[in-house]
């Protein structure tokens, strides 16, 4: 049996059987992730001895039949404790410690009977839509001369190359759905109170931040959100009602942004495939209003310097592009602290939006996302103002606090072409459905070509 491609559905189902030892699934894993990884570039620490350690003790656990996630490799983000690994945050200024204990989420894949097979790579305190460090510059696997998109780029990258076939990501500004766009795979970003990122007891960038995974099926995605957000009933993907009222909408929250044509119609065309099937489509944008994007500015970089005080970081060690960062949030937190109400009012805002329409579709990018290169080492303003120009459309719905999830529908020279779906609070059941819709109608290439990934049947 292949086991490198298949989804972590049928893996875990084939752990459960005894079709195949958890050991089985995570060494053939592990010996693909040896085999591309000094191309991709995706990954800070690779835990081999104790991910099969680790197999080896769900092969012998007396509950392995009903483990959701049985030998299921895993990847996660470094902003996330593993026991025994040190979480760097990114940045060459945080501790080598290594953990002492796992993060809440960790511990309930473990408890599902996941796999941890390493640490993923990120920028420098999850600042930005690209990922590189000193050390190495995770490219989209699709197109390795474009970046995986960021934060959580070593997490997209590794599921698109089939490396694992879920991994863990955060996502305050567009980390989860950014890279899974970047790399062709689903990404889903919760609402409300579910999996939040937490630092120090702190909730991150003032509530904007949530846990989610990547994944190359809409059903892996589901039930991977369902264990670490500690809930049961997403996994079981409902059939999206009809008829849905969805709005279009390719207008960019803040002005001055051009969104590209190819990616104005990958938008357009989601809509016509839902038409299609029965549901009300109609071009209609949120009502975008200036305070909402200052507002989320004022989390991103007053976050920032929030993260900072927390690790206890010596500015000297960080990046130029961050020390600015922290600068520029210092200097907001003067004239225009982080205040609760703003998202309140956003909110209140996009209440009469989403009274007439059920799910929001928009363009996943403006335009192609950037290229692989040392963004560490550009300027402040340089990564301002291309994060702002490709993914604009992602922060929004981070102040508003709403489900949000990307899935990929075809592709644009060699890239693949996402969009974003969105439902109001606590709708993360029918964000996941259009997503599963749109799969069953539009199947996707689930792993980049030229990775030696064979495609499940």
């Amino acid at each position: 049996m292949q086991l490198v491609g298949r989804p972590a559905t049928e893996l875990a189902h084939a752990v459960r059987t005894g079709e195949v030892t958890a050991v089985d699934v995570v060494r053939e894993h592990l010996d693909h992730l040896a085999e591309v990884e000094h191309r991709l570039e995706a990954f800070v620490s690779v835990r081999r001895r104790s991910a099969l350690e680790d197999a080896e003790a769900v092969d012998a656990r007396d509950d392995r039949d009903s483990l959701p996630l049985a030998g299921v490799p895993v990847a996660i983000k470094d902003v996330m404790d593993v026991a025994g690994e040190p979480t760097r945050f990114g940045s060459a200024a945080t501790s080598t410690t290594p953990a002492s204990e796992d993060d809440p989420v960790v511990t309930r894949l473990r408890e599902a009977g996941a796999i941890i097979i390493g640490k993923t790579r990120c920028p420098e305190l999850s600042l930005w839509g690209t990922s590189d460090d000193q050390a190495g510059t995770t490219v989209s696997p699709w197109d390795p001369t474009r970046t995986a998109g960021g934060s959580s780029g070593g997490s997209g990258a590794a599921v698109s190359a089939g490396v694992v076939p879920i991994a863990l990501a955060t996502d305050g500004l567009g980390s989860v759905r950014v890279p899974a766009a970047a790399c062709g795979a689903f990404g889903i970003k919760p609402g409300a109170d579910l999996a939040p990122v937490m630092l120090h007891g702190e909730h991150h960038w003032f509530g904007m931040s949530r846990i989610g995974p990547i994944a190359t099926t809409v059903a892996d995605g589901a039930l991977a959100l369902d264990v670490i957000a500690g809930t049961t009933h997403l996994r079981d993907l409902i059939q999206a009602p009809a008829p849905l009222r969805v709005a279009v909408s390719y207008r960019p929250p803040a002005p001055g942004v051009v969104v590209s044509s190819a990616w104005r119609e990958a938008a357009t065309e989601a809509g016509r495939l839902l038409n299609h099937l029965g549901h009300d489509v109609a071009r209609d944008d949120p009502p975008y209003d200036p305070s909402s994007v200052q507002a989320t500015i004022a989390r991103w970089t007053q976050g920032a310097v929030r993260d900072v005080e927390l690790l206890d970081l010596d500015r000297d060690e960080l990046q130029s592009r961050t020390r600015s960062h922290l600068n520029r949030g210092e200097q907001l937190a003067r004239v225009r602290p982080v205040d609760a109400d703003d998202a309140d009012a956003w909110r209140t805002r996009l209440a009469p939006f989403f009274r007439e329409h059920d799910v929001l579709i928009t363009p996943a990018f403006a335009r192609p996302q950037l290229a692989a290169s040392a963004w560490r080492d550009k300027t402040w303003v340089a990564n301002v103002a291309a994060n702002m120009s490709a993914y604009p459309f992602f922060g929004a719905w981070n102040l508003a606090d709403l489900p949000a999830a990307v899935v990929p529908l075809w592709e644009d020279s060699g890239r693949p072409l996402a969009v974003q779906i969105v439902a109001q609070r606590g709708q993360e059941d029918l964000v996941l459905s259009v997503a599963a819709l749109l799969e069953s109608t539009v199947p996707w290439t689930r792993h980049a070509p030229g990775w030696n990934v064979p495609e499940a049947t």
